[in-house]
């Protein structure tokens, strides 16, 4: 893996005519990805702690199996996703495209069963994830580790990344969707109609697997103060935070945020981001640090929404981000593309923000 991550150049991005705006890629995004056409194998595995982490390895209707040889990229879904996340599917068939296998990691709690321990996930929790990589280090000792991450997946991804240097059993990743300032990202949100809707969403389904635990933590956490968050921060404040050890959510994104790490990156990494993206303050994100930066390259577009990026037709969508982020990690793998790769690729082109 040689490839200069700086000479990567994205495709154009066109959004597509029929979900022009930023909240219609966001939202849509689930629903126009297809489900079909990826198979798990799950594999249960145990954490130190006693806990269980559950492991989703993709094949690929219609695709022979690779060697264990090939490259293996670990994916990381976003917050409240899983393996079966439509994103973690599309880029799954992506990278078999490129001969390279994938692998999903769900979060503790998120693969349909709930987890053991008091403790669930939360935005900065690396230890999981380098779990994780030492287990698939150990398994496959011959293929190189890759990882791609999204929206909250991301920021674990990056912040692993900054934390362990040279030192990352990783050798190329893409992060789609940073939240690089989680508090003004989770302030950003507060700030419009729209935001305050996705909130609503995911503190209902936070607040139901505090819910499911509440004898068990008992007067650790205040029940009142979680039953009554509406906000990110007002949740993060009364249950995130003060589960996982953190004095109040203030020091939750503060120690959390992956914007810092940035620049102790040492391995190849795609960045992935759109200027309207709802989840994220555009003025937080670190361009100079990014730009200074030998090992980030960047995909920046000006429309996209939050781990959107459609374009096509209705009939015939493309999903931009994942078939940038195969192609970036297939050039740094140094594997080919399959033929049909090679033909749709430059079908739908636009004109990609280049602010690196």
């Amino acid at each position: 893996m040689t490839a200069d991550p700086k000479s990567f150049q994205p495709r154009p991005f066109r959004p597509a005519w029929w979900l022009p705006g930023a909240h219609a890629q966001t939202v849509m995004g689930r629903f126009v990805r297809p489900p079909h056409g990826v198979k798990y194998h799950r594999e249960r595995v145990e954490t130190p702690d006693g806990d269980f982490l559950d492991l989703d390895f993709a094949s690929i209707q219609g695709a022979p199996p690779l060697a264990e040889n090939a490259p293996l990229c670990l994916i990381i879904h976003g917050l409240e996703g899983s393996a079966h996340s439509a994103y973690v599917l599309e880029l799954s068939r992506a990278l078999r495209e490129y001969g390279i296998r994938a692998v999903a990691m769900n979060f503790r709690g998120c693969s349909g069963e709930p987890n053991r321990a008091l403790r669930f996930y939360h935005a900065g929790e690396t230890g999981d994830l380098e779990f994780v990589l030492e287990l698939l280090a150990s398994r496959f000792p011959d293929a190189p580790l890759l990882a791609a991450g999204f929206s909250l997946g991301a920021n674990v991804l990056l912040k692993h990344l900054g934390e362990r240097g040279d030192g990352t059993r990783i050798r190329a990743a893409v992060a789609v969707s940073v939240p690089f300032d989680l508090g003004r990202g989770s302030d950003k949100l507060d700030r419009s109609f729209m935001g305050r809707v996705y909130v609503r969403h995911f503190v209902r389904r936070l607040r139901a697997k505090f819910n499911a635990k509440a004898e068990r933590i008992g007067d650790r956490l205040d029940a009142e103060r979680i039953r009554s968050a509406r906000t990110f921060r007002e949740f993060d404040d009364a249950a995130t935070a003060r589960l996982h050890g953190f004095d109040g959510a203030e020091d939750y994104y503060s120690r959390s945020s992956s914007g810092p790490y940035l620049r102790h990156i040492r391995v190849p990494v795609l960045l992935v981001q759109a200027a309207d993206d709802p989840f994220v303050d555009e003025t937080a994100i670190p361009y100079g640090d990014i730009a200074a930066s030998p090992w980030l390259a960047t995909a920046f577009t000006e429309r996209g929404g939050h781990v959107g990026f459609i374009s096509g037709s209705p009939r015939r969508p493309w999903f931009w981000a994942e078939r940038e982020a195969a192609r970036f990690l297939g050039a740094q793998a140094g594997t080919e593309p399959a033929l049909n790769v090679r033909q749709e690729a430059g079908q739908h082109g636009h004109k990609t923000k280049r602010r690196i």
